[in-house]
């Protein structure tokens, strides 16, 4: 199939670590890739944020990233980008109108499905919709601190029931989905997924090494709860926390996020024992995972989570927020451990049993690095999303133009 991928704000090209460059980056950029080594061609469209991007990037064989004028050729945060939907539409009908026609689309957040389906309405194919994140979760845990624009959880319930199928990350998002009037019977879940040869198991390390170093991976937000592992900290003595995320390492000092954790590190009396590492390259991710005793990832909320998946197929054991996509891809107390969002008291009495147990560690580790082979390979991941392209090749029904 020729497949089209509309990811608005998140290039598969971006460095990571930053506020809107994270997951959804990797899950484009890694599904593209196996598709197109299932013997696909994708073409992924983006916003241009910069003057001097070329209009046709490869990324590999069978996938080239294609970059839309669509609003100031800048970086502009992804809650700023809905007036340049139609800007975005009309390069869609310009590009799919000839050769470059499309099979299948598939939108990738709410602002891509919308762009999506208001070129759909003109050329003539289905689409494919995956939220990553959708409104009304991020309205609930947020409350006044939601930046997103007027009308997202009206707009997204609007996408959920005209485009020809919502792929869903997990099965909490399903239930999301309903409460918002998308028919369940619309929806598929498949899960993201981990390229599981360079997220491996590292060689064992030196006994007295083990036992000591946490790592929390992800953007620089709030919502992330490093702070919440800051407060367990210290409460668990001996152990130092490594962060990795948010700009790099030098620009670290002017981010207001990294500042605040800082600052409440010191609070704590835990400063000494927390390194703030700054963005780090998406494929040296795994070899500071092997690094680690146990991976942390304590969001309040988490509409998937890659970061528990990479720790899985690293071997390394991770304690995480019984949230989203978590309570799909940790199994508790098979291959990692759960606890409550937004509670260091739990936290840190599940890492105080875990880090002083290091057969466990070994145990629940091994448990999930299987599971990540089993389950969650892109190329797993890519067979299960082209059988949802393929049962709409062909019967488009995507008929209605977005506001």
């Amino acid at each position: 199939m020729r497949i089209a991928m509309v990811s608005e704000h998140a290039s598969p090209l971006a460095v990571l670590g930053g506020v809107d460059a994270g997951g959804q980056n990797v899950h484009v950029a890694a599904l593209a890739r196996a598709l197109a080594e299932a013997g696909h061609v994708v073409d992924v469209y983006t916003r241009r944020d910069d003057p001097d991007l070329p209009p046709d990037v490869p990324l590999c064989d069978g996938v080239r990233v294609r970059h839309l004028d669509a609003g100031p050729p800048t970086a502009v945060p992804k809650d700023d980008l809905l007036p340049y939907v139609p800007d975005m539409a009309h390069e869609l009908v310009r590009l799919w109108g000839g050769a470059d026609r499309p099979d299948v689309v598939h939108a990738h957040f709410w602002m891509s499905g919308l762009a999506a389906l208001q070129a759909a309405a003109v050329v003539r194919v289905p689409v494919v919709q995956t939220f990553h994140a959708l409104g009304s979760v991020k309205r609930r845990f947020q409350g006044v601190q939601d930046t997103s624009p007027p009308g997202r959880v009206e707009a997204e319930a609007m996408i959920g029931r005209n485009v020809d199928a919502v792929v869903a990350t997990c099965s909490d998002e399903v239930s999301e989905l309903a409460r918002l009037g998308v028919p369940v019977g619309h929806v598929q879940v498949v899960p993201c997924g981990v390229d599981t040869d360079l997220f491996s198991p590292g060689p064992p390390r030196r006994p007295a090494a083990r036992g000591r170093r946490l790592l929390t991976v992800g953007r620089l937000v709030e919502r992330k709860g490093v702070d919440t592992i800051l407060t367990a900290l210290a409460d668990v003595p001996g152990a130092e926390l490594w962060v990795a995320g948010g700009p790099p390492w030098s620009q670290l000092h002017s981010d207001p996020e990294a500042r605040r954790l800082v600052d409440l590190a010191t609070r704590l009396g835990v400063v000494d024992r927390v390194r703030l590492l700054g963005s780090i390259p998406h494929d040296e991710v795994a070899a500071l995972m092997r690094r680690a005793d146990v991976v942390v990832a304590t969001p309040w909320y988490e509409p998937f989570g890659i970061v528990p998946l990479e720790a899985a197929a690293c071997g390394v054991p991770l304690v995480g927020s019984a949230v989203g996509g978590l309570l799909d891809t940790v199994r508790d107390g098979r291959t990692g451990v759960l606890v409550p969002p937004r509670d260091p008291v739990a936290l840190a009495s599940a890492l105080r049993v875990l880090l002083g147990d290091a057969e466990a560690r070994e145990q629940l580790g091994r448990a999930a690095r299987r599971l990540a082979c089993a389950r969650y390979t892109w190329e797993h991941v890519a067979a299960s999303t082209a059988e949802v392209y393929a049962s709409l090749v062909g019967g488009a029904r995507s008929e209605v133009v977005a506001g």
